[in-house]
């Protein structure tokens, strides 16, 4: 049978135990019932991620707390056993804590608008730096529990003092990820990359889908990811089409033969670009930009809202204008020579009855860029 002081120590736990236990299931209905009150999303969120956590931390605490009279080599493992789990929980506690702030930031901040330049970066900024927040307090709390035994901290203590080779190996070891993990500090807080920014890199078109310190995710118009470290963005010359606006300039480029009738092709590509729901009304022009031995260049430039209403708009504005030809002036679009023809014969600009110029002509190119459909 037990005795007196054991039966008081094990009858002071529970109590204490219990007494978490209340606190911490009346903290749950308080919260859960405000939330209902104020339909609030993030104390919502704040119950669903931070209640359990919470929960345990004034339990371990209060155990804690009831067991200073605990003497003895057992009693100093129990009580340092709870000291560790207290400050482990303690810590996962304020990642949840600044999980649930991001959330309840993010909620405020939507980019589901049309001019979200100002709101993508300060959810990157806030992204990173909760981040940052979050790994700084692992690693204090990771330095908390191997500062409670003595035999590391005064082992820390020898290797501070000697230090030497073992911090250059890690510094050796550790500078790229440092130098990735300032990378995207210095992305996040001088705002040269954004979530959701329309980038070119390496050839390729895509939206910033992640920003985390060491690496950047991109998602490709064709729904590939594109992995690349923080400091590829700092080291490498890349386009950022929404940088300051997204608004951009999309061009559309014929070649067309010497007797196309110019004033009637821009008078037909103004009318297609009124008509169409893609242009922003802010500019279009229609001029001759370019001559070859066999045609002439024609350019059709029209403003839209962004990259992908930019592709749409300039499909629409070719497919338009190259029916319009075909119906209406079909001799003005260029065609393969006839086959009977020499090879060596001069190419004489087209009538109704002339030849047609060299199959040259259909490796011409419509622009010295490849174009490759931006994200949508």
């Amino acid at each position: 049978m037990p005795d007196s002081p054991t039966l008081r120590v094990a009858t002071e736990v529970v109590a204490w135990a219990v007494g978490a236990l209340l606190a911490g299931w009346l903290s749950g209905v308080f919260v859960n019932w405000l939330a209902r009150r104020r339909n609030s999303r993030a104390l919502r969120m704040l119950s669903r991620r931070c209640h359990l956590p919470w929960v345990l931390v004034l339990v371990v605490w209060a155990v804690y707390n009831a067991l200073p009279s605990l003497t003895g080599s057992v009693g100093s493992a129990i009580r340092h056993a709870l000291e560790l789990v207290l400050i482990g929980l303690t810590a996962l506690l304020v990642v949840r804590l600044l999980d649930v702030a991001e959330d309840a930031a993010f909620q405020r901040l939507r980019i589901d608008v049309r001019d979200n330049r100002r709101t993508r970066r300060v959810r990157t900024q806030i992204s990173i730096m909760r981040r940052l927040t979050s790994a700084v307090v692992i690693v204090l709390a990771l330095g908390a529990m191997l500062m409670t035994f003595d035999a590391l901290r005064t082992l820390g203590a020898s290797l501070l003092a000697s230090a030497g080779v073992a911090g250059a190996i890690a510094g050796l070891a550790a500078q790229t990820t440092l130098r990735n993990i300032l990378a995207g500090l210095q992305l996040a807080l001088t705002d040269q990359l954004r979530y959701d920014d329309v980038v070119v890199v390496e050839g390729e078109w895509g939206r910033v889908e992640e920003l985390t310190l060491t690496h950047v995710v991109v998602r490709l118009w064709d729904e590939r990811r594109l992995m690349l470290p923080t400091t590829y963005f700092i080291t490498t010359p890349f386009e950022n089409w929404t940088r300051d606006e997204s608004r951009v300039l999309g061009a559309v480029l014929l070649h067309l033969d010497y007797l196309a009738p110019v004033e009637e092709v821009r008078a037909e590509s103004r009318r297609i670009v009124e008509r169409s729901p893609l242009w922003d009304q802010r500019t279009w022009v229609c001029q001759v930009v370019d001559s070859t031995p066999w045609t002439m260049v024609v350019r059709v430039l029209a403003s839209a809202s962004d990259g992908p209403t930019s592709w749409d708009l300039r499909c629409e504005i070719r497919e338009a204008l190259i029916a319009f030809l075909a119906a209406k002036h079909p001799d003005a679009l260029p065609r393969p020579a006839d086959p009977q023809s020499s090879d060596n014969a001069a190419p004489q600009p087209s009538d109704h009855g002339s030849e047609r110029r060299s199959s040259r002509d259909r490796t011409q190119r419509s622009d010295a860029r490849s174009e490759v459909p931006p994200p949508t």
